[in-house]
């Protein structure tokens, strides 16, 4: 297959996964996705960032269907979530390498760091409560996912080989 429209399926798979993930989360657990405090089990897919750069614009555009797609999504959340989004998944690709103990930790903390200065501005601009509460907020929820789901989504990857077989 040609490498551009592997990239492009990747992406747009990835996209599709994060954004139905999204949607059901929200549906069996209502506003557990959504919020300052929230532990959106599609963040985990940020992980798939450290295998293939094709995730990097997969998850921005993942993360903007869901956020046009879902009722409850304010104004803000269109440009600001999308956009971190996409820097936490390109700063996840460019510190892939760096590991602590064979481990990606900064790598898998760069989602926590984006959204909490990003969406943690967008709500403190909604909501108000302070700009650092709402940041802390969103990265212990952020921290929260990647360093358990994200983990073990890394792992099952690594372990089992599929970054060769699928990217």
């Amino acid at each position: 297959m040609d490498k551009k429209i592997r990239y492009l399926v990747q992406g747009a798979m990835i996209a599709a996964l994060y954004a139905a993930l999204t949607h059901l989360q929200n549906l069996l657990l209502p506003d557990s996705a959504t919020w300052a405090i929230q532990f959106r089990a599609s963040e985990a897919l940020c992980v798939l960032a450290l295998f293939t750069p094709a995730a990097v614009p997969g998850l921005a555009v993942g993360c903007l269907v869901f956020n046009l797609t879902y009722l409850g999504a304010l104004p803000l959340d269109f440009l600001v979530g999308s956009f971190a989004s996409l820097a936490a998944a390109a700063a996840m690709w460019q510190l892939r390498r760096v590991t602590v103990r064979g481990y990606p930790l900064p790598a898998m903390l760069m989602p926590a760091a984006a959204n909490a200065l990003l969406v943690g501005w967008e709500l403190t601009a909604y909501i108000g409560g302070g700009f650092w509460l709402n940041a802390l907020y969103v990265a212990i929820g952020e921290a929260a996912v990647l360093l358990t789901l994200g983990t073990l989504l890394f792992y099952a990857v690594k372990s089992r080989n599929l970054a060769e077989k699928l990217f």
